[in-house]
């Protein structure tokens, strides 16, 4: 699809300097832009790039200042970097601005679905799930008997949605993620057996929520596992049975979070993170990456380290552990000067 200079600075507000007929189908870094193409100019250290690059477009800040000679048409704007997003979003709602039911596929007579929704080839749809308007379910995608989908809420190819799961308005579940298979729950006996204790439960995704591809969120033994809105869930993120996870928190790759922990908000969670299970995370909490956490936390508390402690305190701590050795050679001496 292509758009003209015009039609770019009437979305974002801004002003045209230059042909406002050029026209763009597809968008580059600045570096890298070619004929057809649409770029912008948000950080000074890539100026040079605008007097070399090929793009056709360029988004540029309202004062930009032209000192050499330049081919390319100029869309001026307030926050260029910012703009260039806008438009993002916007080329991603025409890319996937698809709807209709594609065949083969299995739809349960009890099922319910709203408007504009897409259904891609392969998907099952089981008994009694309720989908909302404009939702959208890429091919060789599950959903299993009494699942709700809200209004907007668009799955990705091969995601699989267990039973009783109740999914919010204007989520994105990515290629791969499962949502509702058993928490890890067993027993053991008297003999080192295990025998399965059933999971009854199930999950809620309230709006608003990413899920990254590959991530697993397990439902409840009893009750519900809930992912509150406006959580960002990056890709193979396991969030195990009874987890609670606060509105606006975001949690990077390869993080494991155990059983019925309770995670507040807007909190910072960086990759491969070890929460471990029965555990209460208060609010705004920072924990960095590769940190294992085996305690409670209360609000605002920034994390690192394995067991994780203070952040500060990791920092200062590092600081002796990388020269141990040398340390402990300096005792050694003392000792041997002693006696």
């Amino acid at each position: 699809m292509k758009f003209t200079a015009a039609q770019i600075a009437e979305i974002l507000n801004g002003t045209v300097d230059g042909n406002p007929e050029t026209e763009v189908e597809k968008l580059a870094k600045i570096e890298e832009g070619t004929k057809g193409s649409l770029t912008f100019l948000s950080n000074p250290k890539y100026t040079s790039y605008i007097y070399s690059t090929n793009a056709s477009i360029a988004i540029v800040r309202e004062d930009f200042h032209i000192d050499q000679k330049i081919s390319t048409t100029l869309i001026r704007v307030k926050d260029p970097y910012k703009a260039f997003s806008t438009l993002l979003e916007y080329y991603n709602q025409v890319k996937l601005n698809i709807s209709g039911i594609e065949e083969p596929n299995f739809i349960s007579e009890s099922a319910t679905y709203g408007d504009n929704i897409y259904l891609g080839a392969f998907t099952y749809i089981g008994k009694n799930v309720k989908i909302g308007n404009d939702v959208k379910i890429y091919p060789n995608s599950f959903i299993g008997d009494n699942v709700v989908i809200g209004d907007e809420t668009i799955i990705f190819p091969g995601v699989k949605i267990y039973s009783e799961t109740i999914i919010g308005r204007s989520c994105i579940i990515h290629a791969g993620a499962v949502v509702g298979a058993d928490g890890f729950g067993f027993s053991p006996n008297d003999i080192g057996e295990y025998a399965k204790v059933p999971q009854i439960g199930n999950v809620i995704i309230e709006d608003n929520v990413d899920v990254g591809a590959g991530t697993t969120i397990d439902r409840a033994t009893l009750g519900s596992t809930i992912i509150r809105s406006g959580v960002k869930l990056d890709n193979q993120i396991q969030i195990a049975h009874n987890v609670e996870i606060g509105c606006n928190t975001a949690i990077a790759a390869q993080t494991g979070v155990a059983g019925s922990t309770k995670i507040g908000k807007n909190c910072l969670i960086g990759g491969q993170v070890g929460i471990a299970g029965h555990l209460i995370i208060g609010d705004r909490v920072k924990i960095q990456a590769q940190s294992g956490l085996g305690r409670n936390v209360a609000d605002d508390e920034v994390l690192q380290g394995s067991p994780a402690f203070g952040y500060g305190d990791y920092n200062k701590s590092y600081v002796h552990f990388k020269n141990l050795p040398k340390t402990i050679d300096r005792l050694n001496n003392l000792e041997k000067n002693i006696k």
